[in-house]
C-alpha cells in the first residue's frame, strides 16, 4: 500500500470515506429506530438457570414498568416451555402485589355415552343403549280398516278383503306362540301323560293371529352382541320367575333395569367355560371348533351352555319347552344365543337324522329310557355317527338306592343302542355313538330296541309320531365323513347325493353355484346397504336351500348366525345344511312358527311368495313375520315382480317402512327386492 504523506491525502482516501459513512448511516438508524421505538413494549426476558421451579425476569429498558407475567405466558399460542409452573417475580423488579389468579372455567358438560364405546375409543365397562329412534316409533290408531275388491262377470264373481290396517292385539297377546298357547286344542287332548301339551296345535282356519303382537311396556333396543351374552334389559323380557327359580344355581339375576347372566347351570354353576374345559379333559376327542361344530343342548335353561361354546367354534342350537319355567328360550334369543321351543314328547323333533355332532343334557328332567327309551332313541336319531352324548344327571354321581337304579336303566339301555360309554367322571356320563351297523346287526335275536326299517325314512319329520326303533347308519357312510370346520362349509358333503330333487346337472354344481350367488349378493349388500353396520345378530332364512345364504354371512364376517329353514314344499335339504355345520328347521310357512315374539332382527325371504302364495295366506305369513320380528328390525324379500304389490299393501297395513328396489340385474328383471324396516307401534 503506498503511504499517505499528509493528513489531508489520508482523508481523502476511498477506504475512509467508506468507512465513515457506514458509521454514520449505522448512527442514523439507531437514532430513528430509538425515537420511534417509544410507546411499545419491549422485549422481556425470563430466566430460571438456579432454581428451575421458579422464574424471574431479567433487567429491560421497561424497568420502572409492572406486567401481569401469568397473563403473557397464558395468551401465547406457541408452545408452552414451563407448563403448570407459579411464576414468581425477581424481588428486583417490582413490588406490587402479584395479579390476582385467573377465574376458573366452569367444568364441561357430562358426556351422555350410546353404545359401548367411550369417549376415548375403548370398550366401556358401563354403558347405555339409546331408546328407539323417533322415526321408528309410529303412534298406532287401534281402529281396523278394510274393504273388499270384488269382480264379478258371466254369472261369476271372485273378490277378496283388502286389510288397509292392521290393529294391535291385546295385551295377553305379548308373548303369544299361536301353536303352543293354543288352549282351546290343548284341552281336547286325550292325555297329556307324555307331554302332549307341549308340542304344536295350531289354530284352526279362520282363528289364526290377524293382529299385530304388541311389545311390553318399555321395550328397548335390544342390547348389542357380544354383550347381550351377560346382560339384557328387564323391560324387554319381563318375567322375574326365572331368578326366583334358580337364582341360587347362578343362572341369572337381576340388577339396575336388566338381567345379568353370570354364565352358570344347575351342574355348573362355577361357570360353563370351566365346564366345557371339564368335558375336553374327559374326552380329549372331543375338539370343539374342529370335529365338533353343531351341538344340541337339550333343556337348556338361559341357554348359556351354548351361549360360550359360540367362543370355541360351536354353533349350539338351544331347545326346551314352553314349561313352567317360562320363556327360558326368549331370554336365550333376547341374549343373541341360537335357541328353539322344542320338546321331547310323542312326535319327532324337527331336525333331519345325524344332524348334531354332540348332544347334551344337563338335568334336562327328561326320563329317557320310558317306553323303551324311546326318547333316547330320538336322540340316537338325530345324533351323528362317530357323535357324542353328555350326560350330567344325579344318577351318573350319587349313590342313592334309587338313583343307582336309575344308572343301571340308562346303562344297559345305552349298551343295547350299542354305545360305548367313553368317560364317567365328576358329574358327567359321555358316550359316543357307532359309526355303523355292525354291532347293531350282531346282537341277539330279539334284542329290543330293533332296528327301524329299511324303508323307514329318518329324515322325514313334520309331524311324524317317534318310533320305538334304531335308526339305521347309511352303508356308504353318508353323514359319518364330513370334512373338520371349517372347510365343511364349503366341501360338498356326501349326502347331498341323497336329496331327492329334479336336477339336471351336477348337485355338486348346484352347491357350488348357490354359494358363489349368495356370496356375490351379501358382497353387495354389505357394499350397498351396509350391512356390516347393522345391528344384526338373530337371522332367519325363511327358504335356505342349501344354506348359502348363511354360508354366504359366515365368509364376509357378519357377526351373527342364522336358522336356515327349509319349506315342507321343497327338497328336504336340511341334512345338507347341517353338514355343512350349519343349522336349520323343517317348518311349512302356511302354520305359525315355534318362536316367541320379537326374537329376530332380519328375516330374508327369497323366492318363498311365490312358492307359497297357492298354498298359503300371504296376510298370515306377514302377520307370522311381523310376530317374531323386533322392532327396528329388517326384512328383505326378494321374489318375482308379480307378489309385490300385494306384499306393499300389507306392509303398509302393518305399519312397516317399505321400499321396492330392483335388483343387480336392472329394472327389467322379473324380480325385485322389498326392504322393509318394522317400527315400534304404541296405542
Amino acid at each position: 500500500m503506498k503511504p499517505f504523506n499528509d493528513v489531508g491525502e489520508f482523508f481523502k482516501s476511498n477506504l475512509v470515506v467508506r468507512i465513515l459513512a457506514f458509521l454514520f448511516i449505522s448512527f442514523a438508524f439507531f437514532l430513528l429506530g430509538k425515537h420511534y421505538s417509544d410507546g411499545y413494549e419491549q422485549l422481556l426476558f425470563f430466566t430460571s438457570k438456579q432454581n428451575p421451579t421458579v422464574l424471574s425476569v431479567s433487567l429491560s429498558p421497561n424497568l420502572n414498568r409492572t406486567y401481569d407475567i401469568q397473563s403473557l405466558v397464558n395468551n401465547k399460542t406457541e408452545t408452552q416451555p414451563f407448563p403448570d409452573q407459579t411464576l414468581v417475580p425477581s424481588p428486583t423488579i417490582s413490588s406490587s402485589p402479584p395479579p390476582p389468579p385467573p377465574s376458573v372455567p366452569p367444568p364441561p358438560p357430562e358426556i351422555q355415552r350410546f353404545g359401548v364405546v367411550n369417549e376415548n375409543g375403548t370398550m366401556a365397562e358401563d354403558f347405555e343403549i339409546g331408546e328407539m329412534d323417533p322415526d321408528y316409533v309410529v303412534n298406532w290408531r287401534n281402529v281396523s280398516e278394510s274393504e273388499v275388491e270384488g269382480s264379478g262377470g258371466g254369472g261369476g264373481s271372485s273378490s277378496r278383503v283388502r286389510v288397509k290396517k292392521f290393529v294391535l292385539c291385546d295385551e295377553s297377546k305379548r308373548e303369544y306362540i299361536p301353536c303352543l298357547d293354543n288352549a282351546e286344542a290343548i284341552q281336547k287332548l286325550k292325555s297329556t301323560e307324555h307331554g302332549e301339551k307341549f308340542e304344536r296345535h295350531c289354530p284352526e282356519n279362520g282363528k289364526g293371529l290377524v293382529c299385530l303382537v304388541p311389545p311390553p311396556k318399555g321395550y328397548r333396543t335390544p342390547i348389542p352382541w357380544p354383550r347381550s351374552r351377560d346382560e339384557v334389559w328387564y323391560n324387554n323380557v319381563p318375567h322375574p320367575r326365572l331368578v326366583e327359580d334358580k337364582g341360587g344355581q347362578n343362572w341369572i339375576s337381576i340388577g339396575k333395569g336388566k338381567f345379568k347372566f353370570p354364565g352358570g347351570g344347575t351342574q355348573f354353576i362355577h361357570g360353563a367355560d370351566k365346564y366345557l374345559d371339564q368335558i375336553s379333559q374327559l374326552v380329549p376327542e372331543i375338539t370343539f371348533g374342529r370335529h365338533i361344530r353343531v351341538a344340541l343342548d337339550v333343556g337348556c335353561g338361559v341357554a348359556s351352555f351354548g351361549a360360550y361354546l359360540l367362543s370355541r367354534d360351536v354353533l349350539t342350537l338351544s331347545i326346551a319347552p314352553k314349561d313352567v319355567h317360562e320363556n327360558q328360550i326368549q331370554f336365550a334369543l333376547e341374549r343373541g344365543v341360537p335357541a328353539m321351543v322344542a320338546a321331547f314328547a310323542t312326535r319327532r323333533l324337527l331336525y333331519p337324522s345325524q344332524a348334531f355332532d354332540l348332544i347334551h343334557c344337563s338335568r334336562c328332567r327328561i326320563n329317557w329310557t320310558r317306553d323303551d327309551g324311546i326318547l333316547l332313541l330320538e336322540v340316537n336319531r338325530m345324533l351323528r355317527a362317530g357323535g357324542y352324548f353328555a350326560w350330567a344327571a344325579q344318577p351318573v354321581y350319587k349313590h342313592e338306592e334309587q338313583l343307582e337304579e336309575q344308572w343301571e336303566e340308562m346303562f344297559n339301555l345305552t349298551t343295547r343302542l350299542c354305545w360305548n360309554l367313553v368317560k364317567k367322571g365328576g358329574y358327567l356320563a359321555i358316550w359316543q355313538k357307532p359309526l355303523n351297523n355292525s354291532c347293531y346287526v350282531s346282537r341277539e335275536e330279539g334284542t329290543k330296541p330293533p332296528l327301524c326299517d329299511p324303508d323307514d325314512d329318518p329324515d322325514s319329520v313334520w309331524y311324524v309320531d317317534l318310533k320305538a326303533c334304531i335308526t339305521r347308519i347309511p352303508e356308504n357312510g353318508y353323514g359319518a365323513n364330513v370334512s373338520t370346520w371349517p372347510a365343511r362349509l364349503h366341501n360338498p358333503p356326501d349326502r347331498l347325493q341323497s336329496i331327492q330333487m329334479d336336477a339336471y346337472i351336477s348337485r355338486n354344481e348346484l352347491f357350488r353355484a348357490e354359494s358363489k350367488y349368495w356370496s356375490e349378493i351379501i358382497l353387495s349388500y354389505v357394499r350397498v346397504f351396509r350391512w356390516g353396520k347393522m345391528r344384526l345378530r338373530n337371522v332367519l332364512d325363511m327358504r335356505a336351500g342349501f344354506g348359502g345364504f348363511a354360508a354366504a354371512l359366515i365368509e364376509h364376517k357378519l357377526n351373527c348366525w342364522v336358522l336356515n329353514v327349509v319349506p315342507t314344499s321343497g327338497p328336504n335339504t336340511l341334512p345338507v345344511i347341517y353338514d355343512r355345520g350349519l343349522i336349520g328347521v323343517m317348518h311349512d310357512w302356511c302354520e305359525p312358527f315355534d318362536t316367541y315374539p320379537r326374537t329376530y332382527d332380519l328375516l330374508h325371504a327369497s323366492g318363498l311368495f311365490s312358492v307359497e302364495q297357492k298354498r298359503c295366506n300371504m296376510s298370515s305369513i306377514m302377520l307370522e313375520m311381523d310376530r317374531i320380528l323386533r322392532p327396528g328390525g329388517r326384512v328383505y324379500i326378494r321374489d318375482s315382480l308379480s307378489v309385490m304389490d300385494e306384499l306393499q299393501e300389507i306392509t303398509k297395513a302393518m305399519g312397516w317402512h317399505a321400499v321396492l328396489r330392483d335388483t343387480s340385474e336392472g329394472p327389467h328383471a322379473s324380480y325385485r327386492i322389498l326392504q322393509c324396516d318394522k317400527r315400534l307401534l304404541k296405542r
